[in-house]
């Protein structure tokens, strides 16, 4: 019979998907040098298990086995172990909806801000009815909602199967007195070395578990003209096994495999006639706090090793993370970077201005997707999400709507008729814009709009006149103005074009 070794956990790596489990133990070399670590967790990966040491020995082989444990006569406790299996079931699958529901909330937040100028295109040129128009509109939004409605839901209904599990956990460790749920043991064969007798051997066997994983989650916390970005991860596991304080890490390697800007698209002249596209779905505002704050406390951060292709964080402080299912977070990284200010706004979708921050990542980590809380000094004012930030990157990262600076669009001149001469149409616009900086900071903002560019040879733009000079005007139409703005100060610019279309030309996409 082989020998029963006590091997305690040292060591957890845990995975985007999956863990790396490594335990320790003594054994002593004599007639029969089988040894057997038992009651590892169900649903180890057998091809994953890994066994070394030292000692005057040589490893042979190592054995995977099932430990099937006899169960107790009454049903109680078989019951409550199926109710275990199932709630873990349950968890994964939730876990799996909340992935999907994220993703369609993202798909859908795309859809509304890239297509702000959709309504007023399609109600201009009649292609479709301001009725059906609102329709989709509200479309989008009751998709939205009923998206972020559920993944609410399945938050806290993950939130009370955690509980569930916990209780059901702590269920079954009473009653488990002298027996244990099916488990599986690891044999690990020996050969002696000439002269070893009965020579004491450490062993260390490794193994991966499917059923934990960590997620990546930040603050961005802005503080004068300073932004710190504080990166943590969540560390969620329901193997089995309860692992102690001791020994955590955290790895970028996978072995198994909102807030936003305005954003204008070109505005296209055509003679096609051209479907409705869906409509801008928008957001509310927050004010950013001014009163000044206290030094932070620093925070503890992990150590990190750079591997070829990943990274691995050993957390500064001792984790335990019990197999029930809940979160636990742990600081992985703090780091501090100047961020370039400004606001955003483009009336032509909306009067809002967008406080933008533009960052470098001053660190040396590559920062995952997740979702991100950003705060002015203590104030929350929303929620964004980063994509992968690489060290020396420069991001935009959106911090929400500040109302204190106000914008203004008028229409001032709007004619349509037969040029002078010739056959063909002509329709001139012009427009002022007037921004005013409300707020108790000299601020600087960037006002966009658009001319709109022609796709047809008998379609022309011209006279393009805007004043000041803008920053920019882009070959696809976008105008750029940049203003200084002092506390209480205002500015005005304008912008007018005509459009040429021939005669026989049916213009689609105008609009006003």
């Amino acid at each position: 019979m082989p020998t029963t070794v006590t091997a305690p956990i040292t060591a957890v790596t845990v995975y985007p998907s999956g863990a790396r489990v490594t335990r320790r133990g003594r054994a002593r070399l004599g007639a029969d040098n089988r040894f057997v670590l038992a009651g590892l967790p169900l649903g180890l990966l057998p091809d994953s298990v890994r066994a070394t040491g030292s000692g005057p020995a040589t490893v042979l082989g190592v054995d995977v086995r099932p430990d099937v444990r006899a169960r107790p006569s009454g049903s109680g406790l078989a019951d409550l172990l199926d109710q275990q299996r199932a709630v873990r079931a349950r968890i994964d699958e939730l876990a799996d909806a909340q992935a999907v529901a994220d993703s369609r909330a993202r798909l859908l937040e795309s859809l509304g801000g890239r297509a702000g100028s959709a309504l007023a295109k399609a109600l201009a040129t009649g292609t479709a009815e301001p009725g059906r128009v609102a329709e989709v509109n509200r479309d989008l939004g009751d998709q939205l909602g009923r998206v972020l409605a559920e993944r609410r839901e399945l938050a806290d209904a993950s939130a009370r199967l955690a509980e569930e599990l916990a209780a059901v956990s702590r269920q079954v460790d009473q009653l488990q007195t002298g027996s244990a749920p099916d488990r599986t043991g690891v044999v690990i064969e020996l050969e002696p070395h000439e002269g070893a007798g009965d020579a004491e051997v450490e062993l260390e066997v490794s193994y991966v578990v499917t059923e934990a994983h960590w997620t990546p989650g930040y603050d961005l916390r802005l503080r004068g003209d300073t932004m710190t970005v504080t990166w943590y991860g969540m560390v969620t596991q329901h193997t089995g096994e309860d692992w102690p304080a001791a020994g955590l890490a955290l790895s970028t390697a996978r072995p198994a495999t909102t807030l936003s800007v305005p954003e204008l698209t070109p505005w296209f002249l055509d003679h096609q006639p051209q479907a409705a596209p869906l409509a801008a779905y928008g957001g509310g505002a927050q004010e950013m706090a001014t009163a000044a704050v206290a030094a932070p406390m620093r925070q503890r951060t992990a150590e990190v090793e750079q591997g070829t292709t990943a990274a691995t964080y050993r957390p500064g402080r001792a984790v335990a993370v019990p197999s029930d299912g809940t979160a636990h977070r742990t600081t992985l990284a703090v780091t501090e970077a100047p961020a370039q200010l400004d606001h955003v706004v483009a009336p032509v979708h909306s009067a809002e201005a967008y406080l933008r921050a533009t960052v470098t990542n001053a660190g040396e980590h590559t920062l995952l997707p997740g979702p991100a809380a950003v705060f002015h000094e203590a104030e929350f004012t929303g929620s964004t999400r980063l994509d992968t930030w690489a060290p020396g990157e420069e991001v935009e990262l959106a911090l929400g709507v500040d109302d204190r600076i106000h914008v203004e669009r008028e229409l001032t001149r709007r004619t349509a008729g037969k040029a002078a001469l010739g056959s063909s149409r002509r329709r001139e616009v012009a427009y002022r814009y007037t921004v005013t900086n409300h707020s108790p900071r000299q601020a600087t903002v960037t006002l966009l709009d658009q001319v709109p560019v022609a796709r047809h040879p008998e379609i022309t733009v011209r006279d393009v006149d805007a004043t000041p000079q803008p920053a920019e005007i882009t070959e696809l139409g976008e105008v750029r103005w940049r203003f200084e703005l002092a506390p209480g100060a205002s500015a005005e610019a304008s912008l007018a074009f005509r459009v040429d279309t021939a005669k026989s030309v049916e213009l689609t996409g105008w609009r006003e």
